[in-house]
């Protein structure tokens, strides 16, 4: 059984080694889906979101929701599939909806930021 359990510690390490490979190559797309958010939030902020402004904070969110899981980053996927459900509506979020929506693209960025590498 020793033999089994460094074969396994041996693939979860050439695993964690593969994601920190993927997350350093993506990183910066990944935070450029944040910088979407956060800028769909202070439009919300000034009541001035556009439909594809909307539309764009969507589809980053969906992404986002998609890949921070494989990341092992579960509460930004929770975090994003929140704005994705909200940017999906047909209308833009009361002004008054902007501080919290600024507040949750900040939160996902410093999960992001704080990402640890497994090495």
């Amino acid at each position: 059984m020793g033999n089994q359990d460094q074969s396994a510690s041996q693939a979860d390490a050439a695993i964690s080694m593969a994601l920190d490979t993927l997350w350093a190559r993506h990183r910066s797309q990944i935070i450029e889906r944040v910088v979407v958010l956060e800028a769909a939030a202070s439009a919300v902020t000034a009541n001035n979101l556009s439909a594809s402004d909307r539309e764009a904070a969507q589809a980053a969110a969906h992404k986002l929701a998609g890949t921070l899981g494989m990341f092992n980053l579960m509460r930004g996927t929770v975090v994003a599939r929140e704005l994705e459900q909200i940017y999906s509506r047909e209308s833009a979020p009361p002004a008054a909806a902007g501080q919290r929506l600024a507040s949750t693209a900040a939160e996902l960025r410093t999960m992001i930021e704080n990402r640890k590498s497994s090495s």
